[in-house]
């Protein structure tokens, strides 16, 4: 038996990388995955992924910045799942240029995709959770898991939008997991470092184009100067914590961002 037998989860942007790590992931687990991105026939691939798996999954094209997209998604998992045990509020952007080239709509969109569109996550699940009712203990309500970074831990040069997103989500969470702890939901974040995923490859691109580094040069000093253990993470690495989070092992954890980072951010 795997520890999310049965459970209903939804995966935001999970068509690729980490979403998509988390969401094979916990369909490993036992969990009935929505598998959720703006790219539809990503999303596809992954639930087929999922159904060989076992589970029960479905793919759907959601815009988190769209209120009305984020309450259709919670109410086809319940239709499709019966109910709603985890959300997973995976979705997000980043722009990478300096302050002073960030324009207003490079600003706009990257807090509308990583803030609002966490905030509407979490609130469509709640909503819906609180519904379904608890049995009495911190947990058994449902468990909300948002999408933070290192980036919410220390501001990262060329990623300003991205860094004051990311602080956002960190103190939402805090802030929502206190609102929700009477109704036995737990709501924590986790904050991959360095991970192998397209995010990072376009990170190293448009760093070089500022700093004259070669391809792959700003990763490599990255992970040499900052990470202890000497390599960059995987999806997987960070699918292993999120798998942790929502289940009953996590039921005493909430209002907490984590690192998953390979020791750049201790505290």
């Amino acid at each position: 038996m795997g520890k999310l037998d049965g459970k209903a989860v939804i995966v935001t942007g999970s068509g690729r990388g980490i979403g998509r790590g988390i969401a094979l992931r916990l369909a490993q687990d036992g969990a009935n995955v929505a598998v959720c991105d703006v790219i539809i026939e990503n999303a596809q691939k992954v639930s087929g992924e999922i159904k060989a798996l076992g589970p029960k999954t479905f793919a759907m094209k959601v815009d988190v910045t769209k209120k009305e997209d984020v309450d259709a998604l919670v109410a086809k998992t319940v239709a499709e799942f019966g109910r709603l045990d985890v959300m997973v509020a995976n979705a997000g952007i980043g722009v990478v240029k300096t302050s002073l080239d960030h324009t207003e709509e490079d600003w706009d969109k990257t807090l509308a995709v990583n803030v609002k569109g966490v905030f509407f996550c979490d609130v469509a699940a709640a909503r819906q959770m609180i519904k379904q009712g608890h049995k009495g203990y911190l947990g058994s309500g449902g468990k909300i898991i948002n999408c933070a970074s290192i980036a919410a831990h220390g501001g990262w040069a060329y990623l300003p939008a991205y860094s004051a997103s990311k602080f956002a989500v960190r103190g939402f969470t805090q802030a929502f997991a206190k609102e929700m702890a009477p109704n036995k939901i737990t709501v924590n974040a986790y904050c991959p470092g360095i991970v192998g995923t397209d995010m990072w490859t376009l990170i190293d691109e448009k760093i070089g184009e500022y700093t004259g580094a070669k391809k792959g040069e700003t990763l490599k000093a990255s992970v040499d100067a900052l990470i202890l253990a000497k390599e960059v993470g995987t999806p997987e690495q960070v699918a292993g914590y999120v798998s942790y989070l929502a289940s009953s092992d996590a039921d005493y954890m909430t209002g907490q961002s984590v690192c998953i980072d390979g020791g750049i951010v201790l505290v």
